[in-house]
């Protein structure tokens, strides 16, 4: 007989996933039970600082309460009416998350990959009804190393080989140009264009920061060819990078913004796509939707979480975590760490591959009771929720530098 789930040790668990769980996913071996803030503990009651927070979809850690109660108190009166109707929480949820990114009208979806395959639709839309490209010509280009999802679409411009193999025929109408670079993107832009998708900071890539001034070229790029600027902030955008969108470094405003992750605050999926009015009006009735998509329970979470960004103390906080996140990393150059991009509360972090592989440290830091995940080759990343207190930070910085320690 099966034992109960309260019951069952952690190996137990992992051990039960194997022949009833797919096995798309590898993660660490941690099975999570209880959480609350910056701190998860698993089954046996071992307890982990969480410096990843779910790839930035807990910006406001565990169970915060102000997100907990709105979800409370929703789940009390009203949780799914599809959108043959109007419920009473959807109109409040657009406008405040309108208002909070500067543009004008919201398409509101439950996870990323849905907002950046709705963000492909809306752009393609515009491109035949208002660029008057000719139907089915429309392309997008998009940046090499790229993450946006692993949909059918999503992984046809996909660089990641392990995203894409074994998973075509592609989607054709992309066209990928190396990230960071305005010369390309400026040469693979034509009049076929609809939009130039790509992330503000690529996430997956080991949080690959672009140079100064990247990001208003794209934006001067495609005002004056004619073509529409599409922001992937669904990992750096609402908090993470120091302010509410990481396009505010450069004090760039995009024709289309993608939300996801934190906008559901931990407990639901949601996910968004924001625009200017005359690219969103393209949409007409039938032609885009989802039954899920600004469900009452999502829309008051959603709305709880834009309350708390209107506050802009979140967004101080990464931005002056940040700097004891960095400044702990900078002592660690040389001692195990080759190099690392930081931007608020987030990083991407080089170890020495004579020390390791990511996956090899994330597991020894993992053992320590700090909770991070490998990118690519030995590289980590470094995530945590914005509730993090500057001594936390530290510990977690000092437990990565006794790791390195004895890798070495």
């Amino acid at each position: 007989m099966t034992a109960p789930a309260h019951a069952r040790t952690s190996a137990d668990l992992i051990r039960a996933e194997e022949p009833v769980l797919a096995h798309n996913y590898h993660p660490l071996p941690v099975v999570v039970a209880r959480a609350e803030g910056a701190w998860v503990e698993d089954v046996e009651g071992r307890r982990y600082l969480d410096m990843l927070a779910g790839y930035s979809a807990l910006n406001f850690g565990h169970r915060h309460p102000a997100l907990i109660q709105a979800a409370h108190d929703q789940l009390d009166r009203l949780t799914l009416t599809s959108r043959a109707f109007h419920n009473d929480r959807l109109a409040e949820f657009a406008e405040r998350l309108a208002a909070l990114t500067g543009l004008d009208m919201v398409l509101p979806m439950n996870t990323g990959a849905e907002a950046v395959e709705s963000g492909i639709k809306v752009a393609r839309k515009w491109a035949y009804d208002v660029k008057g490209v000719p139907d089915g010509q429309a392309t997008i280009v998009v940046a090499a190393d790229n993450f946006h999802g692993r949909t059918t679409t999503i992984v046809s411009f996909s660089t990641d080989e392990t995203a894409r193999a074994g998973f075509g025929p592609f989607t054709p109408g992309f066209r990928i140009v190396p990230y960071n670079d305005l010369a390309a993107l400026e040469e693979a832009v034509d009049e076929t264009t609809a939009a130039v998708l790509i992330e503000p900071i690529q996430g997956e890539a080991g949080v690959v920061i672009p140079d100064a001034g990247y990001l208003t070229g794209v934006r001067e790029l495609t005002r004056r060819k004619g073509c529409l600027f599409v922001a992937d902030e669904i990992q750096s955008g609402l908090g993470r990078t120091g302010r509410t969108l990481a396009v505010e470094h450069e004090s760039v405003v995009p024709d289309v913004l993608l939300l996801g992750k934190a906008l559901g605050g931990g407990i639901v999926p949601v996910s968004a796509v924001v625009a200017r009015r005359e690219v969103m009006g393209v949409l007409g009735p039938g032609e885009h939707g989802s039954t899920f998509g600004g469900n009452p329970l999502a829309a008051a979470v959603g709305t709880a979480v834009v309350e708390l960004l209107e506050t802009g103390e979140f967004q101080r906080r990464a931005d002056e975590l940040g700097l004891v996140l960095r400044e702990g990393l900078q002592a660690l150059e040389g001692h195990g760490v080759t190099g690392f991009r930081a931007r608020g509360l987030w990083a991407g972090v080089d170890v020495d591959p004579a020390l390791g592989t990511g996956r090899e440290i994330s597991e020894r830091l993992m053992r320590e009771g700090i909770l991070v995940k490998d990118t690519h080759g030995s590289t980590i990343r470094l995530a945590p929720p914005l509730t993090v207190t500057a001594d936390e930070l530290r510990s977690a910085l000092g437990t990565l530098e006794k790791v390195l320690g004895q890798a070495g």
